[in-house]
């Protein structure tokens, strides 16, 4: 058996929105053909997914209720530039490097639109 294609699919209240925010993230577009999934596409390859799910509660992060399932580390090379970036298309900031000494990587931790957490790191 051979894994032939992968894509990591967000759920979302508002399909819209979470597209549009990882869409702007990736530098990639929105394919809204169906009205309950969108890909973001990078280069014309489909990279990320958003699928409609109306009944989505945002995982409390780190440890709370609901918990957090999985999230999307992205490496950078211009940290000020990517924080910028990302909160100016909607991300909260959640957490700093200060938080976690230690770590052998600078990152910060970063929840989408619809409260999904991901990484913004750097070396």
């Amino acid at each position: 058996m051979a894994i032939t294609f992968q894509l990591v699919v967000f759920d979302a209240v508002d399909l819209a929105v979470e597209s549009a925010f990882w869409a702007g993230v990736l530098g990639g577009t929105v394919d809204a053909s169906d009205d309950d999934w969108h890909e973001i596409s990078v280069d014309g390859r489909p990279c990320v997914a958003v699928q409609l799910a109306p009944g989505h509660v945002a995982p409390d992060w780190p440890d709370g209720t609901p918990e957090q399932q999985v999230h999307v580390d992205l490496w950078t090379d211009d940290i000020a530039a990517a924080h910028a970036h990302v909160t100016g298309l909607g991300a909260r900031l959640l957490e700093r490097p200060e938080d976690h000494p230690g770590a052998p990587d600078n990152f910060q931790v970063y929840a989408d639109p619809e409260g999904h957490p991901f990484c913004l790191c750097w070396a």
